[in-house]
């Protein structure tokens, strides 16, 4: 099994390039540039919070942070 398919032989989608990102670490680095946000930081919350809160809990999370910062 190649590791772009799932156990049902399902090719999986690279969400990341669906967003028109290349991979994890453009699409994060692009989010810290829109909100005026060190990379640091949101690797940092990224990293606490898991792939699968990238596009949800990441992105709100950052716009608490935005705002706490202003």
């Amino acid at each position: 099994m190649s590791p772009t398919q799932t156990s049902r032989g399902k090719k999986m989608e690279n969400i990341y390039q669906e967003h028109g990102y290349e991979n994890r670490k453009e699409y994060l680095m692009s989010l810290a540039d829109d909100f005026g946000i060190d990379e640091e930081v949101v690797f940092a919350m990224a990293s606490m919070l898991g792939k699968s809160e990238d596009f949800d809990g990441l992105v709100t999370s950052l716009e608490d942070y935005a705002d706490q910062m202003f």
